[in-house]
């Protein structure tokens, strides 16, 4: 299948608690670079990505600004920034209200914090949204999982059955707009753009990620992500 274009927003408005900083984790430097840097390095890359909205904190819009300006001068993509909400779902929607193409298009939403994304996995899941209309990147756990009730084991969850879900979240523009709006209207927060578009689909497609594509959350992770940005740069 030929790969389609799509729209970015990229989810950069985070603060960053559980990494025990005075700052927002997408401007934490990893081997020279913010994470927000390494991010939309690897969607300027790609062809196929035709805008990008960032999703940033009122009092790091210049940061930002100032950013692109000196690290992007040359880029031709249009780049789009967005007010998050105080909630990742509230900033995914100011986003999607910024798309070019609401109605015919598709878009992709990804985390600042996974600096690790590879482009074969992008283009894995632009197959992926136009076979169904929606695609997320996802592992299978490593650990036995168990369900738990106030400290005390209920059962054990078959790993074949679960997934951990990964961000880019890839969906055709109006069903995802569609699924924002009804949440919106219900009151509902979930936990992911996926879980938001799962109450009016049923047909979102698990494409296999990797264990590189982490989500920089805790002080721990710096360690892992050190090792993984040096496994990629040497490869």
């Amino acid at each position: 299948m030929a790969k389609t274009t799509y729209e970015l927003i990229l989810l950069a408005a985070g603060q960053g608690k559980r990494m025990k900083k005075d700052r927002n984790k997408v401007w934490l430097s990893l081997m020279g670079k913010p994470l927000i840097e390494r991010a939309l390095e690897t969607f300027l890359k790609d062809p196929c990505c035709v805008h990008i909205i960032v999703t940033v904190n009122p009092d790091e819009v210049e940061m930002l600004e100032e950013l692109i300006e000196a690290e992007f001068p040359n880029t031709d993509k249009p780049i789009s920034l967005v007010i998050g909400g105080s909630e990742r779902q509230y900033s995914s929607y100011n986003g999607l209200q910024c798309l070019k193409d609401p109605e015919n298009g598709y878009v992709m939403i990804h985390e600042a914090a996974r600096p690790f994304l590879e482009q074969d996995f992008i283009d894995q899941l632009n197959e992926g949204m136009q076979q169904t209309g929606g695609a997320i990147l996802a592992v299978p756990p490593k650990d036995t999982i168990k369900q738990v009730s106030n400290g005390i084991i209920e059962k054990t969850i078959l790993r074949e059955s679960v997934w951990q879900a990964q961000t880019p979240q890839a969906f055709r523009s109006s069903l995802v707009l569609e699924a924002h709006e009804k949440a919106t209207s219900d009151n509902f927060f979930g936990t992911d753009d996926a879980s938001v578009v799962e109450r009016i689909f049923s047909q979102i497609k698990i494409v296999p990620g990797n264990y590189y594509n982490i989500k920089m959350t805790t002080p721990e992770d710096w360690v892992t992500g050190e090792a993984i940005l040096h496994h990629q740069l040497s490869n």
